[in-house]
Formats: C-alpha cells, sequence, structure tokens
C-alpha cells in the first residue's frame, strides 16, 4: 500500500473504548501531517485526545479542529452529557471545511455501537459523515469475535472499510482469521511502543503506511 492510497477523509473507530485509537490516529497525523477532528470528547478532567494527539505529534495548534461536544466525565457519551443537562444532537454536527487536498482523521469515541442519546449511537455519526472507517481492534484473545461483529455493522449500514489496524503483541493467527473471515486487509500490527513522540510516529507511519 501506498500513501496516495490512504483516503484523504477517514474515521478511526475501534472495537472497543483504550484500543489505541488515539494512537493511530496521532501516527497518521504525523506522516500525513492532516487535520485531526475528535467530534465527541468524553473526559476533560485529564488531557484530551486532541490535547494528546497535538502534543505527541508536535504538530501546531492550527492542525486541530474544536470538538463539537465536550463532555466533563470520562463515560459513554450519552451518560456524560446526560449529567450535565445536555443532549447530543446528531444534526449539531457538520464536517469541517478542510482543503480537499488534505487528509481529515476523524476519531470516533469508544467503539460502534456507544450510546450518543436515547436512540442514536456514534454508528449514526459515522452514517452522517460518510469516510472511508479504519477499524483499531485489540491483537489479544477475544478479538476475532469483536472484530468481525464490528465489521459486519459497519456493512450492515454501508459505511466503506478502509482496513484494520491491530493493537498489541503480534498474533499471527488472530490476523490470518480476522483476514481470512473478516474478508478485509489488516493494514498494520502496531505493537506498544515504549516512547510515543513525532519521530518514532513518523517512523511507525512510514513502516506500515507508506
Amino acid at each position: 500500500m501506498t500513501q496516495n492510497k490512504i483516503p484523504h477523509r477517514l474515521f478511526v473507530t475501534g472495537t472497543n473504548t483504550e484500543i489505541g485509537k488515539s494512537v493511530v490516529s496521532a501516527m497518521l497525523m504525523a506522516g500525513l501531517r492532516g487535520k485531526y477532528w475528535k467530534p465527541v470528547q468524553s473526559g476533560l478532567e485529564e488531557m484530551t485526545d486532541t490535547e494528546w494527539v497535538r502534543e505527541r505529534t508536535g504538530l501546531p495548534e492550527s492542525r486541530f479542529l474544536p470538538e463539537t461536544y465536550r463532555l466533563q466525565r470520562a463515560v459513554s457519551p450519552h451518560a456524560s452529557a446526560a449529567s450535565e443537562g445536555i443532549r447530543i444532537e446528531l444534526e449539531a454536527f457538520g464536517i469541517p471545511e478542510t482543503d480537499p487536498s488534505e487528509y481529515l482523521i476523524v476519531e470516533g469515541a469508544g467503539g460502534i455501537m456507544v450510546p450518543l442519546n436515547e436512540r442514536h449511537f456514534m454508528l449514526d455519526l459515522m452514517k452522517k459523515i460518510a469516510f472511508p472507517m479504519l477499524l483499531v481492534a485489540s491483537s489479544a484473545l477475544g478479538t476475532i469475535n469483536h472484530t468481525l461483529l464490528s465489521l459486519e455493522q459497519l456493512r450492515r449500514h454501508n459505511l466503506e472499510i478502509f482496513g484494520v489496524v491491530m493493537s498489541g503483541p503480534r498474533n499471527p493467527g488472530n490476523r490470518k482469521a480476522i483476514e481470512h473471515y473478516g474478508k478485509v486487509k489488516v493494514l498494520a500490527e502496531i505493537e506498544p511502543l515504549p516512547v510515543i513522540d513525532p519521530q518514532i510516529l513518523r517512523e511507525e507511519f512510514e513502516r506500515y503506511f507508506a
């Protein structure tokens, strides 16, 4: 795969929360030097995902677009919003205007079926945005089931799947099973990084994506 095959608009989702979406997003940002957008941020007490990706990539603030919703509690978006008396409205999300020649990396919150409100899920936001999907999955035991279910849900709703990234220690058996049964390409197997800084991120991007 060559760099020019990476879609200029890409939505990074995962089979679960804390699966490595931000690391993958940072890697793409470091390599592509595009724009980053996190539509929904749950949790403001510590560093937000936007702040984390900006710090790790060393890219200027102008490359990071403001979140549509910034919610205090680090829980599911629907619960975090409710605790503040807010209802997340699907109509509030508008795709940021960017130069068509630039890459726009969008990072979701949690997994595909994370609720946004009493009737909409992260899946509904993905359908509204309608970018190709990059699914981040664990490499560990249980990932085959989680990944295949996620792929099935994306396909059921006619979302284009760019590929899968596996996060964690290499597991050739799980990779082979996901590619075979999921009929998808595993683009990268990202093992735990001892250091995450601009140089390492660029090197990892070159290794897997360029």
